[in-house]
């Protein structure tokens, strides 16, 4: 045990083994560590659910011309949906998979309700292949709150 100390301190150097045994630093060291991973929380936890925001949405409309599938039932994609939607009812999911997108490279929005239908759906539609899917975090009802526009009957909003 007497030679322990000093190999740590060769293999360490004497200022670290000090400065890894003072109490401040340790409460420091752990600051940090918690901080940085409440910083990464988010992006950790979007990881497992897939969820974009209705921001992230019309980013990923815009900017990479994602195709928007709303899988409600046609009495409520009439009532209203996000712009350049196309319907398609969970329920004929399955069997249209294949019919969703040309290119199964770009990515593909999907849309419900509030969101419970569309995860679903994405596992059904990564099956089939499609390398990007996405699924609108609270579905229209959080895109409606977040003040953004819905089409109905051709008219927006």
């Amino acid at each position: 045990m007497a030679g322990l100390p000093f190999s740590i301190s060769l293999f360490f150097g004497g200022f670290s083994v000090k400065f890894f045994t003072d109490y401040t630093n340790l409460v420091l060291i752990a600051i940090v560590l918690i901080s940085g991973g409440l910083l990464l929380w988010p992006t950790i936890s979007r990881r497992g659910r897939g969820g974009l925001s209705a921001a992230e949405a019309t980013q990923l409309i815009n900017r990479r011309n994602a195709a928007v599938i709303d899988l409600r039932p046609s009495a409520d994609f009439a009532k209203g949906h996000l712009p350049a939607a196309r319907h398609l009812e969970f329920a004929e999911l399955q069997a249209k998979v294949a019919q969703l997108v040309k290119n199964k490279s770009n990515p593909v929005l999907l849309v419900c309700q509030t969101g419970q239908q569309s995860n679903k759906a994405a596992r059904i539609v990564q099956d089939a292949g499609y390398a990007e899917v996405h699924v609108l975090e609270g579905g229209v009802d959080a895109w409606q709150k977040a003040g953004m526009p819905v089409v109905k009957q051709g008219a927006a909003k």
